[in-house]
Order: structure tokens, then C-alpha cells, then sequence
């Protein structure tokens, strides 16, 4: 008799006990409910575009018309465009520059998006840091 009952004592069991599993669980649930209303969210201020600071300098243009020619002024009042050649419009921005002096490009509707980015890249590359795009803000948007 003793064969017997030590083969049935042997059985294994193929389930998993999880109430330890669910004290842990409720625990640490206990523990964020106490701490959460103690924590105090940060407060973040970010800027509106209504109260940003105005430019500290007259930025310098430059301005890509629909055939690809670039032009050159500083937007001062009655400051006339002056054409430049690709070639030198760098050494040309850079005469008319002080460090704090934005350059920003303005560029036709029909101008490809390559050609205004090549000449963001040259003025880059040339340590041109502070360049921007020139956006029309009263254009309505539909498109003719």
C-alpha cells in the first residue's frame, strides 16, 4: 500500500498561483494614489506669436523671381532690389551683413522648391546662421 499512495502524492500541478501577483499589483496601486496629488506639475510658458519680440535688425532679402534670377536688398522703406549672380551672392550678403542681421529668402510661387533650397544651402555653408523664409501672410489660400 505504500507504492500506491506515494504515486498519487507525486502528482504535479499545471496551474499558476497568482494571488501574490495581484497583492503586489494592488500595493503599488495604493502607493501612486497617495503620491500622485503630491506631485506638482510643471509649468510651462510658451510664446505666442502675438507677443514675440521684433526683429533687432533690418533683415537682408534675397528674393528668387519666376525665371530663377536672384535679386538682393535690405528691407529698409524705398530700398530697391539689386540683381546678383548665383556665383557671388554669397560674398554679396556677406558685405551687406553684420552678425546680428537676418537674411531671409523670398521666392516666387512658380520657383522649384530645389532652387530655393540650393541657395538656403549656399548661404548656409557659408556660415550664414541666422536665415529664415520670407512667407506672404496676406496672399488668400486659393491658388489660381
Amino acid at each position: 500500500m505504500t507504492s500506491i499512495s506515494s504515486r498519487r502524492a507525486r502528482r504535479m500541478k499545471n496551474d499558476i498561483n497568482v494571488v501574490p501577483y495581484i497583492d503586489v499589483m494592488l500595493v503599488l496601486l495604493v502607493i501612486f494614489m497617495v503620491t500622485a496629488p503630491m506631485i506638482t506639475p510643471g509649468q510651462i510658458e510658451l510664446p505666442s506669436v502675438g507677443t514675440a519680440s521684433e526683429v533687432p535688425a533690418q533683415p537682408v532679402e534675397v528674393q528668387i523671381d519666376a525665371q530663377g534670377a536672384l535679386a538682393l536688398r535690405v528691407r529698409e522703406g524705398g530700398a530697391a532690389f539689386q540683381p546678383v549672380d548665383k556665383a557671388n551672392l554669397l560674398a554679396t550678403v556677406r558685405a551687406a551683413i553684420t552678425p546680428n542681421t537676418p537674411v531671409v529668402i523670398s521666392a516666387d510661387g512658380k520657383v522649384p522648391y530645389e532652387t530655393v533650397m540650393q541657395v538656403m544651402d549656399q548661404l548656409r555653408d557659408g556660415g550664414i546662421s541666422k536665415l529664415g523664409l520670407l512667407v506672404n501672410q496676406t496672399a488668400t489660400g486659393a491658388r489660381q
